[in-house]
């Protein structure tokens, strides 16, 4: 029994009450003094008690007592008051809390015991692995999870302790004239010959990726480290489509917010022209890596900006020896936090949700303005125009063509017209569309017409662009007038254009309004020849009558077309397959052309493939040329050299074997029409061969006078007898016109004296020039 205030009362009462019945006081004594010496042992066993440490057991009996599973209470169940009391009771436990007064009691009745063991051991610090540089503190964001998860992942974007050596090094370049695929290939053999490089590197062309997504939202594997080789343009390329994807993930909310974070670093090299485009220099390798940056990249080596003008491949060696030497440094690398992305996350959490398509881009601009195609301050338009081009509103484009100068003077025109009865002076060139979906290696352009795979440009009406487009051709005829030899009949029948062909350069069928351009041209009685590339199939399906229509067809397999088109759609050949199927069904009532351009070393060896093509589309004619040699293209990226244009004798060799197998196989085609001058031959159905004479050329006024009717006609209602000038085995030199010849061309003795006899056969006469 411990000794208390009750006990001791109850004994001094006890006592009290035995004296009273006549006890003795001896007795009484002794009860007080045992009682007395009782007390003073049982304090002295409580004092001793107190001052012993807790068992492991009684530890977790008092933890297990205390407020919020062991946290002491202090900020789980009370909110703080005064000089830090609790307001209120604990409301974690089922047991209520002692007031302050009695708390106190406590305290100051039973004193705590203090370990003093590790008091004065050297306090251990935690080694931080990765040291973070910030141009400014981060700003605290309290209210929500997702900010203070956003917080995490920027503090984790500033460093990276990875060994860039062992990461797996992808080249990505995107190229229109071949300069970055040349830098590419430069930095991929200086990488290669790095002995520390664990993985060899990966070399990308941007253009031939199937999905972006595949390589900027999904990493290709865990030690991914890119290395970009980008150009800048003034007109819509790819590098355009890339450039959009990678701003639309950075605001598409079901795309992960920093995807790019995976990767172990990047680095741009940007190659442009600083002195003839001086504003916008490198202003598209400065742009990617402004949004990499934002999806999460980690930049190991500075942009590159290299003017390729002067001495440009040296400098892109010496920017790839610096980055070849920032990959051997294995220390930790620094980055410096951006600010412009916390102002700018700052600004979007006040604004009001709006449509991916109308978020603005970096500069403030709206990303999906629409701009023109060819606008007149810049490089290309400068190019066109000194092509001797004339660019009509902002996409359009006319030109006169050496064979409209050649007829004016009487020296003969060009192949339409031995084949189909196409009078080069009165034709005019024009295009729609100065854009193309290819980048094939026989252009005449060598890649300085823009490049698209669709529509994206402000758009010119077709009233306007054809009354532009007579005047600015009617503007260069005019300029013929002084020249020596220009027949005044033809001069004047000029100003009445007959003829026009939509083909000359890009690609017709993109412009949007192009049925109604047609149907202007055929209220002003001027015959349309449309040239596609097979390249849009919706396009084709949806053309209205068409004078004559031609479908490009420049090689007879599927590698074959991807190396000599360079076509920018991943699906090439499918569509090239639908507008084969387009033609045969949806449009075989239109005069239906295929055109091959044959370039030797690309695509003259597959003739049963070609006719495959043919069984398939089932044109009216199968027009065959040789490539054109339009000067030394190697620094565009175009590997055409003089030895891959044929000779004349080679195409016949061609045609003769093309045209045995489509008999062979009872398609019903044979050799109709040439142009030697030209390196054309004509092969035609045998449908156009009536009573053993070819039909291969146009009667323009019938074609008008059906189209007039508004009822449905084929392409056997207007056609015209081929002269016999134009048949194959005769050359296809109009009489009337006199043959020319360059005054320093080569000839033997027999070639000479056979030329010399056609001339005078066909024309009566010869001219030296």
């Amino acid at each position: 029994m411990r000794p208390n205030l009750v006990t001791a009362l109850t004994t001094v009462l006890c006592t009290g009450v035995y004296l009273w019945f006549n006890g003795r006081i001896s007795v009484a004594f002794a009860i007080l003094v045992f009682y007395g010496f009782l007390h003073r042992e049982s304090s002295v066993k409580v004092e001793e008690k107190s001052q012993l440490p807790l068992s492991d057991i009684q530890e977790k009996k008092k933890e297990k007592h205390t407020c919020c599973g062991g946290k002491g209470g202090s900020s789980c169940c009370s909110s703080k008051k005064g000089n830090g009391g609790s307001g209120h009771t604990c409301r974690c436990g089922s047991q209520k809390r002692k007031p302050i007064e009695t708390q106190k009691q406590d305290v100051d009745s039973y004193p705590v015991a203090v370990d003093f063991t590790q008091a004065f051991k050297p306090e251990k610090k935690k080694k931080s692995r990765q040291p973070k540089v910030f141009s400014k503190s981060m700003p605290i964001k309290k209210q929500s999870e997702m900010l203070k998860q956003d917080n995490l992942v920027k503090s984790a974007m500033t460093v990276s302790n990875e060994t860039l050596l062992n990461s797996q090094i992808y080249i990505f370049y995107c190229t229109l004239q071949g300069a970055a695929e040349r830098c590419a290939n430069k930095v991929m053999a200086k990488l290669c010959t790095m002995k520390e490089l664990r993985h060899r590197p990966i070399l990308v062309n941007l253009d031939e990726i199937t999905d972006i997504d595949d390589y900027f939202v999904n990493i290709p594997c865990e030690n991914a480290l890119y290395l970009m080789v980008l150009p800048s343009y003034d007109t819509d390329c790819p590098l355009d489509f890339f450039l959009q994807t990678l701003e639309e993930n950075f605001y598409d909310f079901r795309i992960e917010k920093y995807p790019l974070r995976k990767l172990v670093g990047y680095s741009i090299l940007g190659i442009g022209d600083s002195e003839s485009w001086p504003e916008r220099f490198c202003y598209q390798a400065k742009k990617a890596d402004h949004w990499v940056a934002r999806l999460g990249g980690r930049r190991v080596f500075p942009v590159g900006e290299i003017c390729m003008k002067y001495d440009g491949e040296n400098k892109v060696e010496d920017w790839t020896n610096l980055f070849a030497e920032t990959l051997k440094d294995d220390e930790p690398i620094l980055y410096e936090y951006d600010e412009s992305v916390e102002e700018n996350e700052g600004a979007d959490e006040n604004e009001e949700m709006v449509d991916l398509e109308d978020i603005g881009n970096s500069d403030g601009n709206n990303s999906t303005e629409i701009k023109q195609m060819v606008a007149e301050n810049s490089p290309t338009y400068k190019t066109l125009t000194k092509q001797g081009y004339s660019v009509v509103g902002s996409h359009s484009g006319v030109k006169i063509c050496r064979w409209t100068k050649n007829d004016l003077r009487g020296r003969g025109s060009c192949y339409k017209h031995s084949l189909f009865n196409i009078v080069s002076s009165r034709c005019m060139e024009l295009t729609p569309s100065l854009a193309c979906s290819s980048k094939c290696v026989f252009c005449w352009r060598h890649g300085s017409n823009p490049v698209s795979k669709n529509w994206r440009w402000e758009i010119d009406e077709p009233e306007y662009i054809l009354e532009n487009a007579l005047k600015s051709h009617y503007s260069k005829i005019k300029q013929m007038r002084g020249v020596p030899g220009v027949k005044a009949e033809r001069f004047a029948k000029a100003f009445q254009v007959r003829h026009c062909a939509l083909s000359l350069v890009g690609e017709p069928i993109m412009y949007p309004h192009i049925s109604r351009f047609i149907s202007l041209l055929h209220a002003k009685g001027i015959s349309s020849f449309l040239v596609c590339n097979a390249q849009h199939p919706d396009s084709l399906a949806n053309i209205c009558k068409v004078t004559q229509l031609y479908v490009s067809i420049d090689a007879s397999t599927k590698s074959e077309l991807k190396r000599i088109d360079r076509p920018l759609y991943k699906d090439f050949w499918e569509r090239l397959m639908q507008c084969l199927d387009i033609l045969s069904t949806t449009q075989s009532h239109q005069r239906t052309v295929f055109r091959l351009t044959l370039v030797k070393g690309f695509n003259m060896a597959e003739v049963m493939s070609y006719a495959d093509l043919v069984q398939r589309g089932k044109p009216c004619f199968i027009e065959i040329k040789g490539a054109t040699f339009a000067g030394s293209s190697d620094g565009n990226g175009n590997p055409l050299t003089m030895q891959n244009i044929p000779f004349y004798e080679e195409i016949k060799a061609f045609v003769k074997n093309f045209a045995a197998e489509l008999q062979r196989r009872g398609l019903g085609y044979d050799i109709s029409a040439e142009h030697a001058h030209s390196n054309c031959v004509l092969i035609a159905s045998t449908k156009f061969k009536i009573d053993g004479e070819w039909y291969t050329h146009i009667d323009f006024d019938r074609f008008f006078e059906l189209l007039e009717n508004g009822n449905d006609f084929q392409p056997l209602d207007y056609i015209a007898k081929t002269p016999e000038w134009a048949l194959f085995g005769n050359g296809g030199f109009a009489p009337g016109d006199t043959r020319f010849y360059r005054k320093n061309k080569k000839k033997g003795p027999e070639q000479a004296e056979s030329t010399t006899q056609q001339a005078v056969q066909t024309t009566g006469s010869i001219e030296i020039a």
